[in-house]
């Protein structure tokens, strides 16, 4: 492991999260149930632990019963010059899409371009570049 991944509890709603991010990202994705692991504490096709490997790294799971939700303020997912230009502004627009664009993505003073949008899912991320 490179770097920290994050790892998002969502409400019931794991699985189309993780599906959504291999649309945006690729990479290869990895679901496994409530049932698969002999849980009891939520519904059976519940996702317990879900990993989306490639480009971008992310772990998801469903939250149990009683178990808090993501909620994130004040951090962002930072994608700063992890990919080429063309794959940045294509991510950036593909989580724009059902989502909020907070910022859009732009050419700074400093020479730069970035820009922050929430997806549908509620993360935040910070999409940027430095020019070629």
């Amino acid at each position: 492991m490179t770097a920290p991944a994050p790892y998002v509890f969502f409400p019931g709603v794991a699985a189309d999260a993780l599906r959504f991010y291999r649309g945006v990202f690729g990479g290869e994705l990895t679901l496994h149930t409530f049932a698969d692991f002999g849980r009891d504490d939520g519904p059976g096709e519940a996702i317990a632990h879900g990993i989306l490997a490639g480009p971008v790294d992310l772990f998801a799971a469903d939250s149990a019963q009683g178990e808090p939700t993501v909620a994130v303020e004040g951090m962002l997912l930072s994608l700063l010059g992890a990919a080429p230009a063309a794959t940045l502004e294509r991510w950036f627009a593909a989580l724009s899409e059902g989502g909020t664009v907070v910022e859009p993505l732009q050419a700074r003073p400093w020479g730069a371009s970035d820009g922050t949008v929430r997806d549908r899912y509620g993360l935040t991320w910070l999409i940027g570049y430095e020019p070629e």
